[in-house]
């Protein structure tokens, strides 16, 4: 390979770089998607199915992921049977990176339940955490987590 051609490869895997997301997504992120085809969530998993964004996810996240999709009221308000939701999360946990949780932050947030999220980001090494609930995840951006909205992820990714 020349000097030019190995230039050619490195700007191309530059870009790869840029454009792969390594993220964990919050469940209310994972309900919103399953509820509404065109919003920003449901794109954010679009994203994940064409390799662009590697969820990254431990396995407490993954059961509450599962088991708030699995709720009747869920699956009422989704449209969606038990049989889709067990589809869909198989192929979710094909795509996502498992977390193995080596280190506990707890208490950091307000709410229990959202600790398990803040702890996949840090030990998985994420580069944020994509909720509708910015404000709860507040204090993780002392410990430098970013936080942000399925929206400015999908604008940060559609550029």
């Amino acid at each position: 390979m020349t000097g030019r051609d190995e230039r050619a490869v490195d700007i191309l895997w530059d870009v790869y770089e840029l454009i792969l997301m390594r993220l964990v997504l919050d469940t209310n992120v994972i309900v919103a998607a399953f509820r509404s085809r065109s919003g920003a969530s449901n794109l954010l998993l679009r994203f994940v199915d064409r390799g662009m964004v590697t969820p990254l996810c431990s396995t407490a996240l993954f059961l509450e992921h599962e088991a708030v999709l699995s709720r009747e009221e869920t699956r009422n308000a989704t449209g969606h049977g038990l049989e889709e939701v067990v589809t869909a999360m198989s192929a979710l946990a094909a795509m996502s990176e498992g977390v193995d949780v080596s280190f506990r932050t707890r208490p950091v947030l307000a709410n229990a339940a959202d600790e398990m999220v803040l702890e996949a980001a840090l030990n998985g090494g994420a580069e944020a955490i994509v909720t509708h609930n910015v404000r709860d995840f507040h204090p993780a951006l002392r410990l430098g987590v970013t936080i942000a909205k399925p929206g400015e992820i999908v604008r940060r990714l559609n550029t």
